[in-house]
């Protein structure tokens, strides 16, 4: 790992340490940058957020899907807590403390964005990040690419659904125009493009992710520049908002790994499996819930702030988690 993914956490909380003082110094300019959208899509952080997300992408071999089968029982975990168990527990725990624990502290309406953000979250499975969590835990390289290739083929038909369905559970109006084409420009179009890369340089592909693999954490850490300066006002006014969103954020992540980690040591899965298994499971596609929740409810709402703190609470415990799962990984060793 280079000094950018080694210490990640730091440039992003330098980021939005950054992202805050010139987004309160200079309020005009990101109004400016703000007004630059097309159907509640800004093309500045879209474009920030392709560079992300094209790098990532073109590593993903849907030639691995076939694979699949070699190793059912782990795919399937991360499905299962993909797909039916994270969404609903993050709309739940978003529900109780917003709407019981902390009533009285956040307005209804605010209430309801932050729980939107939080859902966005948690129907968005990583899709990214998940490479260096596996990389960090000596996970199986081929057997990630299967997992983050069989997400993102199911994510093209179950994000929106889903999405709308928690979202609307919520009250929230779902515009599924806005919804669908955020997925289509996001996930889509990125997959599409990276096969394409992938079967037009073969085998220069290696040479070709070295060069963008700088630019991807470049567009990520533009990116919490920007969303934190757009915030920046908010987050001066109400710090508290933070801490509030950041406590279901941090129960969720912690409780869906340890959920995850505990049906894959009684399935007896191998620690390469396993523990990259339960990172795809427990991590979020932030970049995807970020834009989605810019492009439905607006760069300055609280569904985008929860996503943006979805940011800030990642890493360093994903980073917590790799860390736990080096740490037992005799616990998936076989018993002589």
């Amino acid at each position: 790992m280079g000094i950018f993914e080694r210490y990640l956490s730091v440039w992003v909380g330098l980021c939005i340490v950054a992202g805050v003082v010139l987004g309160n110094y200079f309020p005009t300019l990101f109004q400016h940058i703000a007004a630059l959208e097309y159907a509640h899509v800004n093309w500045v952080v879209a474009a920030l957020i392709w560079v992300m997300i094209y790098p990532m992408m073109v590593q993903v071999d849907f030639s691995a899907v076939k694979d699949s089968g070699k190793n059912p029982r782990g795919l399937i975990l991360t499905l299962v807590i993909n797909w039916l168990i994270k969404p609903f527990t993050m709309a739940a725990l978003g529900y109780l403390f917003f709407k019981v624990f902390f009533a009285g502290w956040v307005d209804p309406q605010t209430a309801n964005e932050y729980i939107a953000g939080m859902i966005l979250l948690g129907v968005a499975p990583c899709t990214a990040m998940v490479f260096v969590w596996s990389q960090l835990t000596k996970g199986n390289p081929n057997y990630t690419l299967v997992q983050v290739s069989v997400n993102d083929v199911i994510m093209i038909f179950a994000f929106a659904p889903i999405a709308a369905f928690l979202l609307g559970i919520n009250d929230i109006e779902i515009p599924w125009e806005t919804l669908v084409l955020s997925v289509v420009l996001y996930v889509l179009l990125p997959l599409i493009a990276g096969a394409l890369t992938r079967k037009l340089l073969s085998g220069r592909i290696e040479g070709l992710l070295s060069t963008l693999k700088p630019w991807s954490i470049i567009g990520l850490l533009a990116t919490v520049v920007l969303l934190f300066g757009f915030q920046a006002e908010k987050i001066i006014g109400n710090p508290t908002a933070i801490v509030l969103i950041a406590i279901p954020l941090l129960i969720q992540t912690y409780g869906i790994f340890f959920i995850a980690y505990f049906i894959a040591k009684r399935l007896r899965l191998t620690h390469d499996i396993a523990a990259p298994a339960c990172m795809i499971g427990t991590s979020n596609f932030f970049e995807l819930a970020v834009a989605v929740a810019i492009s439905l409810f607006g760069l300055n709402s609280g569904a985008a702030l929860a996503t943006v703190v979805g940011v800030l609470v990642e890493v360093p415990v994903m980073l917590s988690l790799v860390a736990f799962a080096n740490r037992t990984r005799h616990w998936f060793e076989p018993q002589g």
